[in-house]
């Protein structure tokens, strides 16, 4: 059975860990393609084929300069996973306020308790 593509959406290209960790790098400004290479510890038909996937969803641009090419953050098509994402920020919050309620009747109690029984 054949695998599905990685290409279609921002979404399948960074459920790959090593994809988010260029656009990771990327998110700190330009940078050219043997630099990520170092960073990450990969060989360079790797960076790039990841790269191309990148590209491909457009979380990725590329320019050159000189004989380098230069790759850079698109931004845009993150905000698909945002918004998602942000779909279930109130039940996160919801969770964390109550969170809070239950630490501090726990370090209510802690205090109330000198040691002796008071």
């Amino acid at each position: 059975m054949a695998r599905a593509a990685t290409t279609t959406d921002a979404f399948n290209a960074v459920a790959e860990p090593r994809r988010r960790q260029i656009l990771d790098i990327l998110a700190g400004g330009e940078r050219p393609v043997n630099d990520l290479v170092a960073l990450l510890g990969l060989a360079q038909p790797l960076v790039s084929k990841h790269l191309r996937v990148l590209r491909e969803v457009g979380l990725v641009e590329v320019r050159d300069e000189g004989r380098q090419r230069m790759y850079r953050l698109n931004g845009h098509p993150l905000k698909s996973i945002h918004d998602w994402v942000k779909n279930y920020e109130q039940s996160w919050t919801q969770r964390f306020e109550q969170l809070d309620v239950v630490l501090a009747e726990l370090k209510e109690a802690e205090g109330g308790d000198d040691g002796n029984g008071n």
